[in-house]
């Protein structure tokens, strides 16, 4: 009886989970204490978390999520212990496909708006573990090429969600073998955390330099306490950051006060290479270099996916350096030139600049050869969209939680923008401040000024709501000849979808071609009229810089005998 009594009470503390809202509270600010043992694996944390229910309904039940390598020891609510029930939660957000999952009874409701505080302790070891990846087919010698994180004597790197759940979190479960379901998950996290702060102290047993995402405390960088290795950090904006720290006995190349480069034994020479490529690279001229520095730390395994946050770009150091570890730079010095707590911003910019600087390298056709390789996961992912009448706001490049949608469409938008004002430097974000981002129209109005162009309908049709992506056809072409020699040719361009753009119209003639940019909203038709010197062999609509459903109808033959009669 005794053992069936234990049993019902321990359900009656499950059961509330099943209807438990996992994502009700976000968690506004993280205050931790961090000890890392790197001999033998071991992390322990204590602090604080601040959550608020940003929910409409007041909630009893709090989710608190770490990796399930770790354990929860204690949860307190101001002096008292709270009550709450631990047990193992299966999810592919952590590298081991589980998480520990915590469920708290609060002492009371916390009304809609409401804010609780909780002082939290949990410990155990994070090694390699690539269990998220094997179970779905992936060999795990090259899982392990992807899911690096771990903490060792020898080398300690360890990202957050996503990669390991090492502060806490609450989200819903979900299986990388469920498309695109992770990828979702993660950019709802980031959208709704893009305000939220981390204050961390780190303490290593380890005498090796500590790397933090986020901005060091000067006077406590670096400081001993007996046998331990103490730095201070704090970081902003975990939504466009992932918290991520690293302990390794790097070496350090500093070229300029802007860029260091931290390498192991044996890569010396690659890291001069790096440090030379990451000086000379200024990916947005116009908008300077930000006042960040950016950290190169050297990954040990040679086959390692690389990575970037906020100031610290982790990648393999290979002789020669090759073009992707340089658009990893180009990326990596992006996100500090220009800082937004939104993510189609910091990402978009970011991912933009690469398409720019492969264009400064190579012209243009070779970035739009660049840009292509992104269409296709675009136009997959507007497939599967929910469709909506006068588009869908939920799935707006401002709130879409997809951070692979994030990364196509956001891109595809600023090279739309810099086409349509004819500025490839995208000088007008000097007038952009993160700390006057308050709502999502605030940069369009920074473009408007600056340019005196009036940019409504191009943000409502790919910021503001997802409308889908345009489909452009050649309805006709006319050509007519002039008195005075050569011909006037009127093209006439369908827009077949539900988002207009600003596209260009090319006709190619006997001897070269002729390119003019014609706005065509969605759903409508535009006409542009162009004076060549022979009647077009062909008009082709859009070179690849517009995202289409559909780019099998984008050309049409213009026959010989086309030519209308002379215009007196």
């Amino acid at each position: 009886m005794k053992w069936l009594r234990i049993s019902c009470a321990i359900c009656c503390l499950i059961v509330p989970s099943f209807a438990l809202d996992r994502e009700a509270f976000t968690f506004t600010n993280y205050d931790l204490n961090l000890r890392i043992e790197p001999e033998q694996q071991r992390f322990a944390v204590r602090g604080k978390i601040t959550l608020r229910n940003d929910s409409n309904a007041p909630q009893k039940n709090v989710a608190l999520q770490i990796s399930s390598t770790l354990d929860w020891r204690s949860i307190r609510i101001g002096a008292e212990v709270a009550e709450f029930v631990s047990h193992e939660y299966t999810s592919d957000i952590d590298h081991t496909g589980a998480l520990s999952e915590a469920i708290v009874t609060l002492p009371h409701e916390i009304s809609p708006g409401g804010t609780v505080e909780l002082e939290v302790g949990y410990e155990g070891v994070i090694p390699l573990d690539v269990t998220r990846l094997t179970r779905i087919g992936l060999p795990e010698d090259k899982a392990r090429h992807t899911d690096w994180d771990h903490i060792s004597k020898s080398f300690t790197a360890v990202r957050g969600i996503g990669y390991v759940v090492w502060y806490p979190v609450a989200t819903e479960a979900v299986n990388l073998s469920e498309g695109n379901a992770v990828a979702e998950t993660l950019g709802r996290w980031n959208a709704r955390f893009a305000q939220t702060t981390m204050s961390v102290i780190l303490e290593s047993t380890l005498d090796a330099p500590i790397f933090f995402t986020g901005t060091p405390d000067p006077a406590l960088a670096g400081k001993q306490s007996g046998m331990l290795k103490i730095a201070v950090f704090n970081a902003a904006n975990l939504g466009v950051s992932i918290p991520t720290f690293v302990i390794a006995n790097y070496q350090k190349l500093a070229p300029n006060d802007q860029t260091a480069v931290e390498y192991l034994p044996g890569q010396e020479d690659a890291a001069k290479e790096y440090a030379e490529a990451a000086t000379n690279i200024d990916p947005l001229p116009a908008i300077g270099r930000g006042s960040g520095s950016l950290q190169i730390l050297a990954l040990p395994d040679p086959e390692a996916a690389s990575f970037v946050s906020q100031g610290m770009l982790l990648c393999p150091l290979k002789s020669p350096i090759n073009n992707e570890a340089v658009l990893d730079i180009v990326y990596a010095k992006t996100r500090l030139a220009v800082l937004s707590p939104r993510p189609w911003i910091q990402e978009g910019l970011a991912h933009y600049a690469q398409a720019s600087f492969v264009e400064d390298q190579a012209g243009r056709q070779a970035a739009l050869s660049y840009l292509n390789a992104h269409r296709a996961p675009l136009v997959e992912a507007e497939k599967v969209k929910p469709g909506t009448s006068g588009g869908d706001v939920s799935h707006s490049l401002i709130n879409e939680p997809d951070d692979l949608y994030l990364q196509t469409k956001a891109i595809y938008a600023w090279w739309m923008l810099r086409d349509m004002l004819g500025n490839p430097s995208l000088g007008f974000l000097l007038n952009y401040h993160a700390s006057d981002d308050k709502d999502g129209g605030y940069m369009q109005r920074v473009i408007e000024k600056e340019t005196h162009r009036d940019l409504q309908w191009f943000f409502d049709d790919w910021v503001y709501r997802d409308r889908g992506l345009p489909d452009f056809r050649v309805d006709s072409v006319y050509p007519r000849a002039v008195v005075a020699g050569g011909y006037v040719v009127t093209v006439t361009i369908e827009n077949l979808g539900e988002a207009g753009a600003e596209v260009p119209v090319i006709l190619r003639l006997p001897e070269g071609e002729i390119i003019k940019r014609l706005e065509v909203r969605a759903k409508s038709k535009a006409s542009v009229r162009i004076e060549t010197a022979a009647v077009p062999l062909e008009v082709v609509v859009n070179d690849g810089s517009v995202p289409e459903s559909d780019m099998t109808n984008n050309s049409l033959k213009v026959p010989s005998n086309a030519a209308k009669p002379r215009i007196e």
